[in-house]
């Protein structure tokens, strides 16, 4: 049963991504033009925020689960019972800290965007704060659930609900902003939307589960030896929102909602790009663990870190290639308007240097199982608070695009070159090799290249060619990519699931 539920819940993970992604593109177009770039931009303001606040999780959650997992294998329900009573103390402590922090945060916004933000801005911004700093109060301890679910593999359950929300919150929104309330009616909304999914889950926990507590008996020697497990995820998190949060929040600073607004959407596009690399690899960390665990095989380590990096490189330089060329169009005529035209190379300078590590993040499940992720932590820590201070001058005088520009110099700093020689040196990882195999795929480019260049001098200035173009480059794309630059494997890769829907047609 756990085997089936897994690959169900592999399956709706897939779809939960392209539905997403899908309902998002047709949702944020709608949303933009009734919100306004700057309510947009406020709401976006708040939320990034605020997002600061979620750090008060100290990255428990996969520790809830690691934990968890051990103790069931050993049939500890004893262990397992003082485990959840832990952890629905300690995140209720950390919910009440986070109200405290929130309440003091809300009543000095006016100190800190006093250059940025209007008067009614800074009042609207307050009331969607207070909403936010309630809704991830509440979501602390309802994380025991949550994880609950998780450790339990109850992937199924877990991933229909989570579909369900994705469908179900542009039909909840869509009326509220219609009806005139904007932000604040789409905060209220999402605080009901999240009552009522914590509300399912604890009725799975205690009904499907069987979910116990114990509270009498807290083991301390448990929480500092979770707390030491949490550290270096937390060190992630804390790099996280320094590199994806610290442009909205420096822009809110300096710059203003609109600012703000026009980043979000750059933004937006590179974390559609991300998702797509992040979909492959997470269907072999179950392999990697293993290899690592039984021999550690550096050989057998580096094909599949260059296999797996070939084909996210194909999928990433077809989105990349094809943004370049037609994103521009798509922002400004089709997404979000003339007024946004400045998120078009906001989301070239995110997404151009996140394009290497996004093919080699693999490498991060293969620190893990090695147990060698702490320089990476640290070194990222180390690059996140350079961006910061470089990011600061930048935003004064350049801007939204002067932040894209200091988040991408620490991407290419960090990511492409110091991480490199941390794969090479010390992970064992031939990186002469990867390189090697990702270069062969530029000839493959070449072709698609000088038709993207031939359709820019054309110009794509309406609709129509925007549709057509569009389809020829896909098909000049996938032609010159398939016969030039992919090897048998990935060929096979490419055409068994052409040659299954043409055989279930002919039957």
């Amino acid at each position: 049963m756990k085997v089936n539920e897994l690959k169900i819940g592999v399956i709706l993970s897939y779809f939960q991504l392209i539905l997403g992604n899908i309902i998002s593109i047709i949702y944020t177009p709608i949303m933009l033009r009734l919100l306004g770039q700057n309510e947009y931009g406020l709401y976006n303001l708040s939320s990034s925020t605020i997002s600061y606040l979620g750090l008060l999780s100290f990255g428990f959650g996969s520790a809830y689960i690691r934990y968890y997992s051990k103790y069931k294998a050993k049939k500890d329900e004893e262990s397992i019972r003082i485990l959840n009573g832990t952890f629905l103390i300690i995140y209720s402590v950390i919910a009440l800290i986070t109200l405290l922090a929130g309440i003091i945060l809300i009543k000095n916004i006016d100190v800190i965007f006093k250059n940025g933000l209007t008067q009614n801005e800074i009042y609207k911004s307050r009331i969607l704060m207070l909403f936010m700093v309630f809704n991830l109060a509440i979501s602390f301890p309802m994380s025991v659930f949550l994880s609950n679910i998780t450790a339990n593999e109850k992937f199924l359950f877990q991933k229909l609900v989570s579909s369900l929300n994705t469908v179900i919150n542009p039909f909840v929104m869509l009326p509220i902003l219609i009806m005139g309330y904007k932000s604040i009616g789409m905060v209220i909304a999402t605080t009901v939307i999240g009552i009522i999914n914590s509300g399912l889950n604890i009725w799975y926990c205690f009904n499907k589960i069987g979910i116990k507590f114990k509270f009498r008996k807290i083991d301390f020697s448990l929480i500092k030896e979770i707390s030491i497990f949490s550290s270096y995820i937390f060190l992630n998190m804390i790099v996280d929102q320094i590199n994806w949060n610290v442009d909205r929040f420096l822009l809110g600073t300096y710059k203003g909602t609109s600012a703000v607004a026009i980043y979000g959407i750059g933004s937006q596009f590179n974390t559609y790009y991300m998702n797509f690399s992040t979909a492959i690899s997470n269907v072999f960390i179950p392999k990697i663990n293993r290899i690592v665990s039984e021999s550690d095989n550096s050989v057998e380590l580096t094909e599949i870190f260059t296999r797996v990096g070939r084909i996210q490189f194909i999928i990433l330089s077809f989105i990349l290639s094809g943004f370049i060329i037609f994103g521009k169009y798509f922002i400004e005529n089709i997404f979000a308007g003339s007024e946004y035209k400045m998120s078009y190379p906001v989301a070239l300078l995110l997404m151009c240097p996140v394009t290497v590590p996004l093919i080699q993040n693999l490498g991060i499940e293969i620190q893990k199982a090695k147990n060698m992720h702490k320089f990476r932590s640290v070194l990222y820590f180390l690059i996140a608070i350079g961006n910061l201070f470089m990011s600061i001058p930048l935003c004064k005088y350049h801007g939204v695009i002067g932040c894209a520009i200091g988040t991408s110099i620490t991407m290419i700093l960090g990511n492409c070159i110091l991480m490199n020689w941390y794969y090479h040196k010390k992970i064992g990882l031939d990186m002469l090799y990867f390189w090697k195999n990702i270069v062969n795929f530029i000839p493959g480019l070449i072709i698609p290249i000088i038709s993207g260049v031939i359709m820019i001098f054309i110009g794509i200035n309406t609709i129509g060619r925007f549709l057509i173009m569009g389809i020829v480059y896909i098909v000049i794309f996938l032609i010159s990519i398939y016969k030039i630059s992919m090897n048998k494997y990935e060929r096979q890769l490419f055409i068994e699931p052409l040659l299954r829907t043409k055989a279930k047609f002919i039957a």
